[in-house]
């Protein structure tokens, strides 16, 4: 496969050398750096990572190679929040196979398989938190998770009807009739595959860090291709849509405190102890003061979606545990999102409060069946990190998604150049779609995976 990941970092003066991970100083498991797949373009980016000799070539379009459908381009701007980049991306060919695990089928996640079920492709955005390692882990290990997950399942996956048991035995005959009752489709192995990964990866991760010294984590956002269909799953605040000539599809929804309200007060419900006593479950529309004791203020707790009004108790001034508004909501005031990949050892600022009972590494994933579209070449999907969100909505990227592919068609870097450009609208030039000069001072990374010629495939594999 061709596939490309192009990495740049604009600030004022010029780009910036890129910065080197941190290692971690005790980990019992070999360190490996980030594989960045380079795309086109003229700017510097880390240099192509070194190669086994059974590992598949990626080859950029300066090469002259033709990309197939599934290339992907990313571009990345370090806002300079920490002193190494806090964005991370990865992608490539997940390659299928039935077999049994052991350790000795760690092995370089884009090596030759020789007996494979299935091939797909894999994309993956992981913004950081409180540092740059969870997201470089998870650069480095969610796909090798999601290649297994899909291994122990994949004769189910290519099967007409997942069977009810993957050996073939029947114990019932009317097994056929459950798993038809029941819905159950190979798609949703894939899904389950997916959540499972994700499941896996953060354990990795939970116990990467310990062993290293080190803290943070990060958001997940990935989407995988399988037999004609696109899977986008996401934990966090990340989001990807579809553009196309007449359609904007989200594909995603994101995890934030506000939009998970009732699951994390529930939580607190069912075990106050998580709280210590410093925070209160209950949400007012702003934070209470003394003055407002005794006074009927409204309020919801974890099985409302309405409002109501309660008499102000002493308990009812403790700092809420959801706080703020929008992008500045926080839980227990200080994580912005629900759902992610680590945090496991993130505490409330001089307390012992632990916030990673509240959040879920568990993805949402939205299924695209591309195979039932009527592609246009301008058909693109728009993966990207919550920096250029914050400045764009989904209308106006694909405002700039279709008023540039179509005059671009015989570039064969358009797709890189959109990538760039979309981040480039995000700086605070006023002829940007916004027409305010906004300004996102997030770290950005951005996906544009072409659609077209995914339709004219026809095997499945």
């Amino acid at each position: 496969m061709s596939a490309g990941w192009f990495r740049r970092r604009f600030l004022p003066g010029g780009p910036l050398p890129a910065p080197r991970p941190p290692r971690p100083r005790a980990s019992p498991v070999p360190y490996r750096r980030p594989r960045f797949l380079r795309g086109s373009g003229s700017g510097s980016g880390p240099a192509d990572a070194p190669r086994r000799p059974d590992a598949r070539p990626v080859r950029s379009p300066a090469r002259g190679r033709a990309l197939p459908w599934n290339a992907g381009y990313a571009e990345i701007i370090n806002a300079e929040k920490s002193e190494f980049n806090e964005d991370q991306a990865a992608c490539g060919q997940l390659c299928i196979r039935r077999c049994e695990f052991g350790a000795e089928e760690d092995q370089e996640w884009l090596a030759l398989c020789s007996e494979e079920l299935l091939t797909g492709h894999y994309w993956a955005l992981f913004d950081g938190h409180g540092g740059p390692a969870a997201a470089i882990l998870a650069a480095n290990t969610l796909h090798s998770c999601l290649r297994r997950q899909l291994e122990a399942v994949v004769e189910g996956v290519v099967a007409t009807r997942p069977p009810m048991h993957l050996s073939g035995h029947c114990v019932c005959t009317s097994d056929p009739q459950f798993v038809e009752e029941k819905g159950i489709r190979a798609e949703d192995l894939v899904i389950g595959a997916l959540e499972s990964a994700f499941q896996e990866c953060d354990e990795v991760i939970g116990r990467e860090l310990e062993a290293s010294g080190q803290v943070g984590g990060c958001t997940a956002l990935v989407a995988v291709s399988l037999q004609g269909k696109l899977y986008v799953a996401n934990a966090g605040d990340s989001r990807a849509i579809l553009v196309r000539k007449d359609e904007i599809r989200p594909l995603s929804s994101e995890f934030t405190p506000e939009t998970e309200r009732q699951r994390i007060q529930q939580l607190a419900f069912v075990y106050p102890e998580l709280l210590a006593g410093e925070f209160t479950r209950l949400e007012f529309p702003r934070r209470l003061k003394g003055d407002d004791l005794g006074q009927k203020v409204l309020f919801r707790d974890h099985h409302m979606r309405g409002w109501s009004y309660k008499c102000v108790e002493k308990s009812d001034l403790k700092y809420p545990l959801i706080h703020g508004q929008g992008r500045q909501a926080r839980l227990l005031g200080t994580l912005a999102v629900s759902r992610g990949l680590g945090d496991h050892q993130l505490r409330v600022l001089d307390t012992n409060i632990q916030l990673k009972p509240f959040l879920l590494s568990v993805p949402q994933v939205t299924v695209l069946d591309v195979d039932q579209l009527e592609l246009q070449e301008e058909d693109v999907v728009v993966m990207a990190t919550d920096g250029l969100w914050d400045v764009l909505s989904n209308e106006q990227v694909a405002q700039l998604v279709r008023s540039f592919l179509p005059g671009n068609r015989e570039d064969p870097h358009r797709f890189s150049e959109l990538a760039q450009m979309l981040i480039h609208s995000t700086q605070g030039k006023d002829d940007g779609p916004t027409g305010e000069g906004q300004v996102s001072y997030d770290d950005i990374s951005v996906f544009v995976i072409p659609l077209h010629s995914q339709g004219q495939r026809s095997d499945g594999h």
